[in-house]
């Protein structure tokens, strides 16, 4: 054998070595990468969805109560509370013994009567929204009006306040959206 072939033997075989040696790190290393961002992964299972309810004081109950009702809203009471649901949300409205009372801490301090404003989106036209807020009671204040909802697209907006004095926007958008 030459002293030629056998350098570069050796050389191949340190240069297979390190090749391997490479490989091998870089496995590991990205092992241990994988392994940290599983363990980040794994701490942020979740996200938020959505809303689930909001909650508003309430000075009017059974104005109030009568006025949701005839919006055509389904309304759970309790002594403390007035749940009143749209679609898969919810409205708790507190009554006056709960969010009157000094110890009563899990509302926004200032938040009094009438604080809310809320956008309602309304499957309909404008038209059928004005009939049935007539029903209601409800006087519009402003609208119909072009406005950008939460959807991030364009629709119109119908403003009217409930009897507490809250200001309730109902969105319309275009049909099939």
């Amino acid at each position: 054998m030459s002293p030629t072939r056998t350098g570069d033997r050796r050389a191949a075989r340190v240069s297979r070595r390190g090749f391997i040696s490479t490989v091998v790190a870089a496995g590991a290393a990205s092992s241990a990468s994988m392994t940290r961002r599983s363990r980040l992964q794994a701490q942020q299972t979740g996200s938020i969805k959505g809303f689930d309810h909001v909650a508003l004081p309430m000075q009017n109950t059974e104005a109030m109560l009568a006025f949701y009702r005839g919006l055509g809203l389904t309304i759970n009471e309790t002594a403390q509370a007035c749940s009143v649901y749209v679609g898969s949300q919810m409205i708790n409205f507190h009554r006056p013994v709960l969010w009157q009372r000094e110890s009563f801490t899990l509302r926004a301090p200032a938040a009094k009567p009438p604080c809310g404003d809320l956008c309602f989106v309304w499957d309909g036209t404008p038209q059928s929204l004005k009939a049935m807020l007539d029903r209601a009671g409800a006087r519009v204040e402003e609208g119909p009006v072009p406005r950008q909802g939460g959807r991030r697209e364009a629709g119109s907006s119908v403003y009217t306040r409930d009897p507490d004095g809250n200001l309730l926007e109902f969105m319309i958008y275009p049909s099939g959206r």
